[in-house]
Formats: C-alpha cells, structure tokens, sequence
C-alpha cells in the first residue's frame, strides 16, 4: 500500500511539473530546466561513482561528447532522433574505452578522468580549428517550454534507473566493488563487466543532456560544453544530497539550484568560494550528506520517543 501511494504520489509531482511548461514564466522554466539537467547529471555520476567509489572529476566528458555530436547531426536528422543518437553514440564510445580507464583505481582514476575529460576537448578544438570553425550556433531550436519537457524526462529516467539499480542484483555487485573489489573478484562478482556496463550508462545520459543544453544555449563552443565547473558541480551535489541512491541527488541538486540563484543574485564574486566552502564543511561533518543527516536524526528521533 505504501508503495502505491508513493508512486502515485510521485506521478502526480511529475504531472504537475510537465504542466507548468504551459504556465510558468519564463524565467522560472529557465531555473526548473538547470535542476532537471543537474538532476539528470548528479544520477548518472551515483551510477557509476556513488556505487563504485569510482570517483570521476571528468563527468562532463560525457556532457560535451554528447552535445558536440549532436551539432554535428544538427540539421540532418530531426531533433529528436539527434538526441538520441548523440546518446548512443557516446554510450558505445564510454564502452569502448571503459575497459583500459577501469583498470585505474582509487586516486589515479580521478586523476585520470578529469585528464580524459580535457583530452577530449582539446581533441574536438584541434578538430574544430581544422575546419576553420571557432563555434557552432544552433538555429531553430525547440522553444524552451517542450526543451523543459525533455529534460524533464531525461531527469525522471535518470532517477527511476538509479533507484532500480539501487535495489538490483547489479547494484549490489557495483557496491560490492566500492567496499572491497578483490574481495568481491574472490566470491565471483564479475567486477570488470560490471563496472564497465555503469559506465556505459553514466556516460549515456549525460550526452543526452548535453544534446538538450546545446539547443538550450543556442550556441556550442568546446571551452563551454567540456567546462571543468560542470563536473565539480555535480560532484559537489551528489557529495551533498549524499547517499548512493536516488534520493541523495534530488536534495543536493535540489538545495543548490536554490543557493545558487541565491547567490548569483546577491553575491556573484563569492560564489564558488562558498560552494567550495559548503562542500568542506559537508565532507567534514555530515559525510553522509543532508540524506544522512536527515536519516540520522530521525533514528535518534524514534529512539528517544521509545
């Protein structure tokens, strides 16, 4: 009964968020489409990072891949389709080079995906200057109320496959991996297909996000899609709605879209000195993020009314 009600409630929540395309104003649909996209983003970085212990800093190496294909498909396949394709084909490309990034671990690998995210984009500069282009604009997009339906979507899709694999015999593999992955290579956990296959999927959205931003931005430029900031932001909201489920996500992202139009409207020159701020302050004392915190304190809570 439980369960019936909470997805009832949750369809109901995500009826009435599509039906504000229609009545909400500009403004408030530019901010709804950022907290879907980061929703969208912090998801697929718990598949693969919050369940691993993989931790990427290049995350959006996927984002830029995603968005620069589909310029390039821009104009020759309906928009959608574009979309994704642009998916799909940076899905098989995280497949492809999966294997050898994987076998890095711990510290290196961090090192190693954030080196990966700016290879990739100085590979796309280097192509791009090769054809005389210094930016890509995008002419004729979607208005911005159906681009806030689409990620809408993408967000939905991207919490509904956390939370399943959260609870699926591959998440517990993938977690297996984060507590000790010799251990779990021991007991016959498949650790090298598994860990490949969620970064397959960590990468498959994120490009599908990109895809959307582009047509959001009107414009691509390699410097912007492949930005450093875009990955340290989602870690930074992952680390704060903490968790390895999809819950977490939907309060840090949730929590900082806020403080960030908070901030950028009062204090625009401080603002990555207090986001580097909060996100001390959350490693230090409440590792397990405002998810955590909250859970924490309502098992206190229940023990002291018993």
């Amino acid at each position: 009964m439980n369960n019936s009600l909470r997805l009832i409630g949750t369809a109901a929540v995500i009826v009435i968020l599509a039906s504000l395309s229609g009545l909400a104003s500009e403004y408030m649909l530019g901010i709804g489409f950022t907290l879907f996209m980061y929703i969208a983003l912090a998801q697929s970085w718990i598949i693969l990072s919050g369940m691993t212990g993989y931790i990427s800093l290049g995350h959006v190496v996927f984002f830029g891949s995603g968005a620069y294909v589909f310029v390039l498909l821009w104009g020759l396949v309906p928009v959608w389709l574009g979309v994704a394709l642009s998916g799909l084909v940076v899905g098989i490309g995280a497949l492809m080079i999966g294997y050898p990034v994987l076998r890095v671990r711990g510290p290196y690998f961090v090192i190693l995906s954030f080196g990966l995210a700016e290879l990739v984009k100085n590979l796309v500069l280097i192509n791009e200057a090769r054809m005389y282009m210094s930016l890509r604009p995008v002419f004729g997009a979607p208005p911005l109320a159906q681009l806030y339906i689409a990620m809408l979507v993408l967000a939905v899709v991207a919490t509904a496959l956390t939370y399943w694999i959260r609870r699926s015999r591959f998440g517990a593999g993938l977690r297996s991996i984060r507590e000790d992955e010799w251990a779990a290579e021991t007991i016959g956990v498949p650790a090298s297909r598994l860990k490949l296959i969620a970064f397959a999927l960590s990468g498959l959205i994120p490009a599908m996000v990109g895809a959307i931003f582009i047509m959001r931005s009107g414009i691509f430029q390699p410097g912007d899609a492949f930005n450093p900031i875009v990955s340290f932001t989602i870690v930074t909201m992952a680390i704060i709605g903490g968790s390895d489920d999809a819950a977490g996500p939907l309060l840090g992202v949730a929590f900082l879209v806020i403080l960030q139009e908070l901030l950028w409207a009062n204090w625009p020159e401080i603002y990555m000195i207090l986001l580097g701020g909060l996100l001390i302050g959350f490693v230090l004392f409440a590792p397990g993020g405002i998810l955590g915190w909250c859970s924490k304190n309502l098992s206190r809570s229940k023990k002291n009314a018993a």
